[in-house]
């Protein structure tokens, strides 16, 4: 290896090696970033620095531990009251339900979603009308009652045929009663 741009084979048995140009290169990141960051500061403000670092880390671990305590009597007076966790849960969900809500995207999408629906609804019964205008025009036509005239006479034949039958189509136990009129017409 004896180019720091030479491309690294990763079959080759020297992988993970470094080369003679990165031999001195400081290993220690942490090490290095602290000189650097340090450079423009007196060991003096450094030093208090530091100080300050391990007393607001401190106030940190206290402020969690009070927080902790606090939480748990929070959860013990919850329990005295009886109410459960489930009853938090729904009275979060309630007042994010309120938020949404009250939102003005809410608002918004409300009122869009209603013209929507006035719109579709106005369409709609449109369609019905013209749809009954047009069934109603076809049934004034010359063909549908052309059509209807032959319903009727084949309808008047099938149930005449029936009423003059004597070829034992009728039950006996019918007796005297007249056949019914069981055409889909």
């Amino acid at each position: 290896m004896e180019s720091a741009n030479q491309d690294i084979s990763l079959n080759s048995p020297n992988k993970g090696l470094l080369s003679d140009a990165m031999m001195d290169v400081p290993v220690d990141s942490a090490a290095a970033a602290r000189t650097a960051a340090a450079e423009g500061l007196t060991a003096a403000e450094e030093e208090e620095l530091r100080a300050e670092i391990a007393k607001v880390e401190e106030e940190i671990g206290t402020l969690r531990q009070v927080l902790a305590a606090k939480e748990r009597h929070c959860g013990e007076l919850k329990r005295k009251l009886g109410l459960t966790p489930l009853d938090g849960l729904k009275q979060n969900l309630s007042k994010s339900w309120h938020d949404v809500q009250v939102s003005n995207a809410y608002k918004k999408t409300q009122e869009t979603l209603s013209q929507a629906g006035q719109k579709t609804s106005a369409a709609l019964s449109n369609v019905g009308s013209v749809i009954s205008r047009k069934l109603g025009d076809m049934r004034n036509s010359a063909t549908f009652k052309s059509f209807e005239d032959r319903v009727g006479t084949i309808k008047s034949r099938v149930v005449g045929s029936r009423e003059n039958s004597t070829d034992g189509l009728q039950s006996p136990s019918a007796g005297d009663k007249p056949p019914q009129d069981n055409a889909p017409f």
